[in-house]
């Protein structure tokens, strides 16, 4: 008997009970490689005492203190820190619990930005299919996630939606990555068009898509091409970094590698680690100071917003990241295990595609390798392969509808950035054994 409304009652949870390094260990005794992150979340492994010790530090100092009251030595060091680590122009830091919360935060931001330059019709955020944003209502009205969405479709906004840059499943045959890129992104400048730049706030994209389609990046060029499109109609772009940011793809904000700064940034998951709930929404100055120097505030806020003790925890874990140089090691590892996969996967007749950035890596599963033809969605391979990894002792994060929603499965990779290249093998050789008895249990 439980009295925890769990996500799937009907499967019963083994209980974890010690976590430590890339290892959680369930009151049975087995241990798990953690190669999700639980959902790219714990970034440098399980159990640091230096995190712990920084929470104590803080809980003893001053456990919580209202954003309408007070600010926290906590929050002003950890906005410092982002700001100092980000090598883009964004300037200022409105700290939240999670990314769902984010995602709303930036987009009321947005919006605040244009009523306070009297552009009050701007009112439309367009972004993309296949794209995840957050579980809450708002932020599930601008995710492209038709299975999440679909119960509460009733209660979301249907904000407009283009296609994402997916070169695997959206190119044409023969097309080059720089046309494709291209065509890709110029569907934002037809999509403001048609709406009319008088009523389009922003277009919001993952950098590197997470959890929807499985860690895909866009063709080289992408995201140059949606920067000028926003510039030209006077739209702020949003980058979504829930996932992808905090240093998961080997740098701290995964747009370095666009060379593109966004006018508002989302971080979360990596941010924290998983040792406490924290997310963030950082902007230029010119989205600050035109919010503060037109009506003078954000309207907007949360009960825990800038939580001192998650500051702390956060502040801590990246600390760690920069004193124990881990993007070094996201870098290496990573490369690692996209050459294992490769190896591992590169000419498996189910799976269609390896990719990924960083220490954020999926394989996607097909039935015909040549045709690309997904599997039927009834036979859930993605969760088949879940259950025998857990059994193999590896835990691994899959996905459905990865094609449309519907169709086609991924499983990702999200290990923490501190992990060995002892630790990617075995990751890669459970995976192997859990993809391969998974399909031979289906027969």
């Amino acid at each position: 008997m439980t009295h925890v409304f769990h996500r799937s009652p009907k499967n019963p949870l083994p209980l974890a009970v010690k976590g430590a390094g890339a290892y959680i260990t369930d009151e049975t005794g087995k241990r798990y490689i953690d190669a999700c992150g639980g959902a790219a979340v714990s970034c440098i492994g399980h159990g640091d005492v230096r995190v712990l010790e920084a929470v104590q530090r803080q809980m003893s100092e001053i456990s919580y203190a209202h954003t309408s009251f007070f600010t926290s030595a906590a929050a002003e060091a950890l906005a410092d820190h982002l700001c100092a680590a980000s090598p883009v122009p964004l300037d200022k830091v409105y700290l939240v619990g999670s990314g769902s919360e984010a995602v709303e935060a930036a987009i009321k931001m947005a919006r605040q930005y244009h009523l306070e330059r009297g552009e009050a019709s701007r009112k439309l955020v367009i972004s993309r299919h296949q794209s995840y944003h957050g579980n809450t209502l708002g932020a599930l009205s601008v995710g492209g996630n038709p299975p999440r969405r679909k119960p509460y479709g009733p209660f979301l906004l249907e904000e407009p939606k283009i296609e994402p840059c997916f070169a695997y499943r959206y190119a044409k045959e023969g097309e080059s990555a720089e046309d494709y890129a291209l065509r890709a992104a110029n569907l934002l400048e037809g999509k403001i068009l048609e709406l009319g730049p008088e009523n389009v706030v922003a277009f919001l994209a993952e950098t590197v898509v997470g959890a929807t389609a499985g860690a895909v990046a866009a063709e080289a060029g992408y995201f140059r091409r949606v920067r000028e499109i926003c510039d030209r109609y006077g739209v702020l772009l949003i980058l979504d970094e829930v996932m992808c940011g905090s240093g998961r793809t080997g740098t701290f904000l995964a747009c370095e590698e666009e060379n593109v700064t966004p006018d508002i940034l989302t971080l979360a998951k990596g941010l924290g680690g998983g040792y406490q709930p924290i997310a963030a929404v950082m902007c230029t100055a010119n989205v600050y100071d035109t919010i503060v120097n037109g009506s003078g505030g954000f309207v907007h806020g949360h009960t825990y917003s800038a939580h001192p003790l998650a500051c702390a925890a956060a502040l801590a874990v990246q600390k760690i990241i920069r004193d124990d140089d881990l993007l070094a090691n996201v870098r290496a590892r990573g490369a690692q295990l996209q050459e294992r996969l490769q190896a591992r996967f590169g000419n498996h007749p189910h799976v269609g595609d390896v990719r990924g950035r960083g220490l954020l890596q999926a394989i996607e599963l097909v039935e015909h390798r040549d045709a690309k033809t997904p599997f039927s969605p009834e036979r859930r391979i993605g969760a088949a392969i879940k259950k025998e990894a857990m059994a193999a002792g590896l835990m691994v994060y899959p996905g459905a509808g990865t094609i449309d929603g519907v169709s086609g499965d991924h499983v990702l990779l999200a290990p923490p950035y501190n992990v060995d290249a002892e630790t990617i093998d075995l990751i890669v050789d459970r995976l192997g054994l859990a993809v391969d008895a998974a399909l031979a249990r289906q027969g």
